[in-house]
């Protein structure tokens, strides 16, 4: 058996021919523009017929030059998304869901991590945005950067920021920090503590921050003392060092972490000193991760809608994207809620 040529598996060595939008609409017995409009998703096409012509595209295994449409209506369907961090469970998260409603309306994502969050990083990340061919970006900023002036976002680019107080400047979607705090610090007041302890995360976190400003907010409101917080890193090795130290205080009869891996750290240390949540203290976290009902003890702890702030974050950029303007600026906040599970009870008398 002789070898064949051209080493593209068709007799003869030729290469099959690429189907193109003229084969789909003869095939469908449509206009080569009804296909460019099913292609492209547009709306206003009869449903009977845009079935015809996505029948017609499989059968023919028809797909559409993504790069030629580019070129025709200047949009590449991808959404860019610059974080300093995949490493917390927020930020994944929000990728996580980011992509998942990006997919749902046709877009894809193309991500840069930057592992030092200065300037010229930060104006970096954008140029490598802009040779990469992306429609808008998302910038999720877990440390106080464009509400304290440090870093700035290039003008004239469609951007959503997430995490992030700068909602004077720019489109913000968020977490509504300050209430779940308060829910989980009200929870441990009404349970009969006279005061709640509280395990920040890092210092330069603007969540951080948020929660443990409400956190002493909602003490002093309440009248009642306010202790030195402890602070954590978000790992549940720190929350562990920080509940080795609070078991050793008589006082200490309630925990507020904020974050779940924190928490748990709490929670082996007090049954480590013979404390176990909740009756020995009890304890709140702060993201509701999928582990936390399965703590020993299951956590309270305060849920965030990560799937919610990846789904606003998509539909504000595309709106900039389809209006082809920049979004006002303001700070969208998504609720949080109070999860009560058997990680915090009554203070023993």
């Amino acid at each position: 058996m002789s070898a064949q040529r051209g080493g593209s598996g068709v007799p003869g060595g030729r290469r099959k021919q690429r189907v193109s939008m003229a084969d789909v609409a003869k095939l469908a017995g449509v206009s080569s523009q009804t296909v460019s409009r099913v292609s492209n998703g547009h709306p206003g096409v009869i449903e009977s017929t845009r079935e015809q012509v996505l029948a017609a595209m499989r059968e023919l295994g028809y797909r559409p030059n993504s790069a030629a449409r580019a070129l025709r209506y200047g949009r590449f369907n991808t959404i860019g998304v610059i974080l300093f961090s995949l490493a917390s469970t927020g930020n994944s998260r929000t990728v996580e869901a980011i992509a998942t409603h990006a997919a749902a309306e046709g877009y894809a994502i193309t991500l840069i991590p930057i592992d030092v969050p200065t300037q010229d990083n930060v104006l970096g990340a954008f140029t490598r945005m802009g040779e990469l061919a992306v429609d808008a970006v998302i910038v999720i900023i877990e440390i106080h950067l464009l509400d304290a002036g440090t870093v700035t976002l290039p003008p004239g680019v469609h951007v959503v920021v997430v995490d992030s107080d700068a909602g004077d400047r720019y489109s913000v979607v968020d977490t509504d920090q300050a209430d779940g705090a308060r829910r989980a610090v009200h929870h441990l007041l009404d349970l009969g503590h006279r005061t709640v302890w509280h395990v920040t995360g890092p210092r330069a976190s603007f969540a951080s921050q948020r929660r443990a400003d409400a956190w002493r907010a909602t003490l002093e409101a309440a009248g009642r003392p306010v202790p030195e917080p402890l602070h954590g890193d978000w790992s549940a090795e720190s929350g562990y060092a920080a509940g080795l130290a609070l078991a050793g205080e008589p006082g200490c009869t309630a925990v507020f972490a904020a974050n779940d891996q924190m928490a748990l750290g709490l929670l082996r240390a007090f049954h480590e000193r013979g404390r176990p949540a909740p009756h020995g203290i009890s304890v709140v976290g702060f993201d509701d991760i999928p582990d936390a009902a399965f703590f020993v003890p299951p956590l309270t702890t305060v849920h965030q809608d990560f799937a919610e702030v990846g789904r606003r974050c998509v539909r504000r950029v595309l709106l900039q994207i389809r209006e082809n303007q920049a979004s006002a600026p303001g700070t969208d906040l998504v609720p949080t809620r109070l999860v009560v599970r058997s990680s915090t009870a009554a203070p023993m008398s």
